[in-house]
């Protein structure tokens, strides 16, 4: 799956040298990629499974 540039986004609360993630939303996708190796590649969720993952992340707390 392909995600255009202008698609992608990090945390307001990211600092500019921390390790983070990216999320790309799509109409039918999710996908994630580290932000400091962008070309090493992404992984894509299903929208449906993606909210299943933030639903136990939220039960976690």
């Amino acid at each position: 799956m392909e995600f255009s540039p202008g698609e992608w986004r990090k945390s307001t609360r990211s600092a500019s040298n921390a390790s983070c993630v990216e999320v790309a939303v799509t109409a039918d996708a999710v996908g994630v990629r580290d932000t400091k190796d962008r070309a090493g590649g992404t992984l894509a969720f299903d929208r449906d499974r993606w909210n299943d993952f933030l639903t136990t992340l939220r039960q976690q707390r």
